[in-house]
């Protein structure tokens, strides 16, 4: 992977391309979330994910709209929040989101988590916004296998992601086999632990060894291991830092130790809880 750039993709199982790096702007600001979306574009970054929830799509879409850069080059990426499930309101909910962003489509929406009671028929209504040409694919997020499962017995649309919560430390190993078996991408969100992991001296050992900071150890881990990466940060030097990680190779020693690394340790909510 040491040839691919910031801009290198994965195909999904809708026949989408998702740049396999982007930016997430969960917890930033409005204001400062425009300057660390616009500064990420201008560093040569073309996928940004957000949310309904996050309270910042209208400063996504500012960031995008003033870089000048053709929205069609931007892979935007917003979802669908728990008091908005079902059908209906679903319905109502991407319309608000595309208002807000300033745009006729995102190339992603997801169902931000597994409602009890409501992911089936806030499903039904993402394949509808599908094919209205509101979002180019349809996918989810926090979903663990049981939801997934459940799901499939009820679509022929497969999810075309799912954006789970994904670090060295948390290796969820059976949804990653289950998402690769069904074509579905994988993408890590807090993929540097929310820093709570950062300095373990395992990590700092293999930075330098590779004369990397921690941060692009975590991922370029992710990277190669097949997974979309969205690493949060308003910090224009954290922003380059992050995007920084296409020049070296992780070795398949040093691969196959970060496979030990797992605690099943949890940063966010706890969907396997979520029956």
């Amino acid at each position: 992977m040491a040839e691919y750039t910031i801009n290198s993709t994965l195909t999904s199982n809708q026949e989408i391309q998702v740049p396999i790096l982007g930016l997430g702007v969960w917890k930033s600001r409005p204001k400062e979330c425009f300057e660390a979306v616009k500064f990420a574009l201008e560093s040569g970054y073309r996928h940004i994910d957000t949310a309904a929830i996050y309270g910042n799509e209208a400063d996504v879409g500012a960031a995008i709209k003033e870089s000048g850069i053709d929205r069609k080059d931007v892979f935007l990426v917003t979802k669908l929040w728990n008091a908005d499930q079902g059908f209906d309101e679903a319905q109502r909910a991407i319309d608000v989101s595309l208002k807000k962003l300033g745009t006729d489509y995102v190339d992603m929406y997801l169902i931000h988590f597994p409602v009890s009671g409501k992911r089936k028929e806030s499903w039904r209504a993402l394949e509808q916004i599908k094919k209205d040409g509101k979002t180019r694919a349809i996918g989810v997020s926090n979903f663990m296998v049981p939801h997934l499962e459940e799901l499939l017995k009820e679509t022929d649309i497969v999810p075309a992601m799912n954006q789970v919560e994904y670090h060295p430390f948390l290796q969820d190993t059976d949804l990653k086999s289950y998402c690769n078996e069904k074509g579905i991408l994988l993408e890590a969100y807090s993929p540097l632990a929310h820093g709570q992991k950062l300095e373990d001296e395992r990590v700092t050992k293999l930075a330098n060894r590779y004369g990397k900071t921690n941060a692009q150890i975590l991922i370029r881990w992710s990277l190669q291991s097949g997974n979309v990466v969205i690493p949060k940060s308003k910090n224009p030097n954290r922003i380059k830092e992050n995007a920084a990680v296409f020049d070296f190779n992780l070795s398949p020693e040093d691969m196959k130790e970060i496979s030990n690394w797992n605690e099943n340790f949890r940063t966010c909510w706890d969907p396997t809880t979520v029956v």
